[in-house]
């Protein structure tokens, strides 16, 4: 069992209704909520939710290209107010028509060019810094999609592995902070099963 946890778990596997479906859920020691959604991002009901952004917030494809889909224009408006975002760093915009208030845009790694360490370090960072932006906005309820692990080709269960660790890092040392409610939200099966492998790994030991 992991250390940093007190449980509570569920898995759950009904057929889809149109909205994310829980597959695993966990509260941390620290009283956070963590858990994994298998769905689209952009129909969560969180007060954020995470962009997988590039570095100069042009929301062209992927999960970026689906949030200004579905959100509107505004956000790439927003955004291109904001300007450069270095990677492993994040920037805030509103979510334009999307249930969210926010949009959290976090720049992750591109696989190729890196060592594996500095991708890891970068993605890791990342996500600490979406958690940051939403700890000074008191947001109370964030989704992450699996950053980095499309287009920018990291490695779907090394993503999970970085990613959920650096949530349960910066967990334990803002142990009283916002967000309480922090999700991974996915749309894809092959990526929704590799956070299921890691996420059996670290919390259950299975």
């Amino acid at each position: 069992m992991h250390t940093r946890l007190s449980f509570l778990r569920n898995k759950l596997r009904e057929t889809s209704s149109g909205t994310p479906i829980l597959r695993w859920t966990v509260t941390l020691r620290s009283g956070h909520t963590l858990s994994l959604w298998h769905g689209d991002i952009t129909d969560e009901t969180v007060v954020a939710i995470v962009n997988a952004a590039n570095d100069g917030l042009v929301h062209g494809g992927g999960v970026a290209g689906a949030i200004v889909r579905k959100g509107g224009y505004v956000i790439q408006d927003e955004s291109d107010r904001i300007g450069r975002v270095p990677t492993g760093s994040a920037a805030i915009t509103g979510a334009g028509n999307l249930a969210a208030k926010y949009v959290i845009h976090a720049v992750g790694p591109v696989w190729s060019g890196r060592t594996p360490e500095e991708n890891d370090r970068l993605l890791a960072s990342a996500t600490t810094a979406a958690l940051e932006i939403a700890r000074e906005r008191g947001v109370v309820s964030i989704a992450f999609p699996a950053i980095s692990s499309g287009i920018f080709g990291f490695p779907k269960d090394r993503c999970a592995r970085i990613m959920l660790h650096a949530v349960c890092d910066w967990s334990e040392t803002h142990p009283d902070s916002a967000p309480r409610d922090i999700r991974f939200t996915i749309i894809d099966e092959p990526t929704v099963s590799a956070f299921e492998q890691e996420w059996s790994d670290l919390f259950t030991g299975e």
